[in-house]
This record gives structure tokens, sequence and C-alpha cells, in this order.
């Protein structure tokens, strides 16, 4: 096998398009969000006899707790079996190893999409279970290629109810938007609601840059729920390859008892089915049943609701290259035990 850098965007997405296991974080766009956010980043292809068989889209991370490599839902296949998963992810180290000495790296981190089984948590061999998820090691998805009085059907009875009655409550309105002052408006609500729910919020340079890198290609949109024209709820909503992606919320608790999250949310599915959409991610999942107590139990019920499946992935496993990874590994611990994750 052979690994090359990919430097054309169509080649990139093309791609993609064939691979049913994605997320955004390996699109294009994603990759220059990274860059504006002053990460560095290689688009490596994997070639086995001058064919693409794989995408690994590789960040540099340097944060306080350590430098790293991360190659974030990647790297992305077509149908494979494991043993073809087994040699591009061998492939994939060989190349990533002499780039993390050049960049000076304690360590890669990688979590691929790939259906959470026996036989693929075999293909790890040589990574250790990572102290710190990136990103979702589990996803709630619907198939929204049913007609609208279909997937309401579908929905559990009291959410279904909650987006009627709110559909009739004069006293409310949900309005989307592209617009990138808005995301300024999105950013001080999401700060609001971090700090009455003790969580870090994203950066309002976080949220431009990634709005910006979306929507060059009207990607993404800004979803608001309003009562009596003040703002009570929010999403964040990318839409790349088919698929709508759930990333960002905000809902103020003193709207609470109106509901308007079920209705912001069965906006933006309807407005994925209008763009083409075959599947709506609402991001990461919990099981409340194992996990009642874990930050995101409730929001995951919440998401259930709605009808669709949870899909499991292969636990973020770390490569460790450096002694220097077991300070990182000490303090994402003591983060992950701090925020009850």
């Amino acid at each position: 096998m052979e690994i090359r850098e990919i430097t054309d965007k169509n080649t990139w997405e093309n791609f993609l398009s064939g691979c049913s296991e994605k997320t955004f974080l390996q699109s294009w766009h994603w990759g220059e969000f990274s860059q504006n956010m002053g990460e560095k980043i290689w688009r490596l292809g994997i070639f086995d006899q001058n064919e693409l068989i794989a995408m690994a889209l590789t960040e540099k991370k340097m944060s306080k707790r350590g430098t790293f490599l991360l190659v974030p839902h990647g790297p992305v296949t077509k149908s494979a079996t494991p043993e073809l998963k087994a040699k591009i992810l061998d492939a994939l180290t060989k190349r990533l190893k002499p780039l993390a000495s050049e960049e000076k790296i304690s360590f890669i981190r990688i979590n691929p999409i790939w259906e959470r089984n026996p036989e693929n948590d075999g293909l790890f061999k040589d990574f250790r279970l990572a102290p710190l998820q990136m990103h979702p090691e589990s996803s709630w998805k619907l198939d929204i290629t049913l007609p609208e009085e279909n997937l309401l059907a579908e929905m559990r009875k009291t959410t279904r109810y909650l987006i009627k009655q709110a559909q009739k409550n004069q006293s409310i309105r949900i309005s989307q938007s592209h617009d990138f002052a808005d995301v300024e408006r999105f950013s001080q609500f999401h700060n609001q609601v971090s700090r009455k729910q003790h969580f870090v919020p994203f950066s309002l340079e976080y949220l431009q840059k990634e709005f910006q890198a979306f929507e060059k290609d009207d990607a993404v949109r800004l979803f608001f729920g309003y009562y009596n024209n003040e703002v009570a709820a929010g999403s964040f909503v990318i839409f790349w390859s088919g698929i709508g992606f759930y990333h960002h919320a905000i809902s103020l608790p003193q709207y609470a008892k109106f509901s308007l999250p079920y209705l912001l949310q069965w906006e933006a599915i309807k407005e994925a089915k209008r763009r083409g959409c075959h599947l709506y991610d609402f991001w990461g999942f919990v099981d409340p049943q194992k996990q009642p107590r874990h930050p995101w139990a409730g929001p995951t019920l919440f998401k259930m609701g709605f009808g669709g499946q949870a899909d499991e992935y292969v636990k973020t496993r770390d490569l460790v290259l450096s002694p220097q990874y077991w300070l990182t590994y000490f303090l994402e611990k003591l983060r992950k035990a701090k925020r009850r994750l």
C-alpha cells in the first residue's frame, strides 16, 4: 500500500460520497476549519495498486495537556473486511510515526467510526484505550428517507405531542439563518447556558471559523427558537454528504416548559430532508439506562424521542510514542473524572 497527500477537493469529497461510515470530521471543510484554527493538517489518501481505498484527515493538536496527532473519525473506508482494515491501519501507522517524530509528537490518537465489535476491536493490538474521547464514540441516528408523516408516526408519543403543541402556540416561532453575524448571538447564549449547566463552551472563534468553513458551500445553518420574540433555544446544524449533523445546541431553562427544542429539532430534520439528506445524525449518545448520571443522559433521552437507532464505534485508541504521553494520560483521566464523563 502507498500513502499520498490529497490536494484536490473534488478527489477527496468524491471518495467520501461513496462511503457509508463517515462524519463531517473527515470532510474537506473540517480540514480548512482546523487550518484556520492554527493547526497543521495532512489529508492522506491510502492507495492499493493505485486505487484509492481509504482516507485519513490528520490534525496536529497542541494543548496544555500534550501535543499529538489526531485522526478524527477516521480513517474512512468503503466497505472493507477486517483484514483490509488491518492493512489500512498498519499502512497509516507507518506513515504517521515518522511524521510524529518530525513534529515532536508524543502519541497518535485515532477513532474511526467502525462498528464496535470484537473483530474491529481486535485491529488495535499496538494501541491502548485512550483516557478521554475527543469526539463521540457513539451517535444516535435517524433514517429520514421516509415521508414526514411516517417520521412523526415513529416518534415517541410524547415527542410528537410536544412538537404539535409548540406548532399551535402562536408565541413560538422558528427561524434559520446563514448570516455570519448570528454566530456571535448563538455564542452568547451558548456561554450563558454553559455557566448554568457547568460545561466548557466552544469559543466564539471556534464557532465562527467552523461556520465559515462550511458556509462556503451553503452547508451550515443556525436555527433559533423564539418565545415572544426572545431567543429560547438554538442549534448549529451541518449538512454534508447527504447527512444532517446536530452539532451544537442551546436551550435556555427558563423556557423549558414550552418545549421549543422539540419543534426546533423537527424543523432541522425537515430542512435536511429538503436538502436531499438520507440521514440525520444527532451526534453524541450514551445509554441512559447504563449511565443515568452521565451529562449526556438527558440530551440522549431527548434525541431518542425522535426515533432512530444508536451506532457505537470502536473506542478511541492511542499509540504511545514517548514517555511524555503519560502526563497527558494522567491529566485527561482527571479531566474525565471532573466532568463525570
